[in-house]
């Protein structure tokens, strides 16, 4: 049976890639955490659920729409249309530790959300901020944000995508997702994530 997808990990673990490409390769809606937190701190500032001065107090503030949003797209695309999604988590929202007893209260079994979902999480313990660094610079499109960005200011950017991969590392353990290693050869592991998921699905 094909799942909803939940794509999560540190930032430039390639997790938008990796979105795109079940898109073209499964027709899976997209759906980013990027522009979620957008539509909220532009056009419902009022409710505070976006802090940009505080990513944990934001975190706390939008996981219960998150459960619920997610919740309602596994009832959805069972029951409906058909239509399946991937969540490309940008922006750190899928924080299981408050997501789950959320999911545990809308439905009684407390494993539902693992049976409607395919978690995969993305890490690069064996990369080096230098190597990081360099494959930002070498490889991010102009459009990319990073680009804006001064040497020193890229640098400590990389500092603090190196320290949130340590901590999704610690939690990938706790939640146990499909876990893959990008350090290396990154568009080869993405490639072999989407067979692995056609196969997963009885698609091949």
């Amino acid at each position: 049976m094909q799942k909803n997808i939940i794509i999560f990990g540190s930032s430039r673990a390639g997790k938008t890639t990796l979105a795109k490409k079940l898109n073209e390769a499964l027709n899976y809606s997209v759906i980013g955490t990027d522009d979620l937190s957008i539509g909220f701190s532009e056009g419902l500032p009022q409710l505070n659920i976006v802090d940009p001065n505080d990513s944990e107090a934001s975190v706390a503030n939008i996981a219960p729409f998150i459960a619920s949003y997610v919740s309602a797209l596994a009832w959805r695309s069972n029951y409906r249309n058909g239509t399946k999604y991937v969540f490309e988590d940008g922006k750190g929202y899928f924080d299981f530790d408050k997501l789950v007893p959320i999911w545990e209260k809308i439905e009684p079994d407390k494993d539902y959300w693992k049976s409607q979902y395919l978690i995969i999480g993305l890490i690069y313990p064996n990369k080096t901020p230098e190597q990081t660094f360099n494959d930002i610079r070498n490889y991010d499109e102009d459009r990319e944000w990073t680009c804006s960005l001064s040497d020193d200011e890229l640098r400590d950017h990389v500092n603090k995508c190196m320290e949130s991969n340590k901590i999704f590392a610690t939690k990938f353990q706790k939640y146990n997702p499909v876990i893959y290693d990008v350090s290396e050869n990154r568009e080869q592991v993405l490639d072999n994530i989407v067979n692995d998921v056609k196969v997963k699905f009885g698609l091949v």
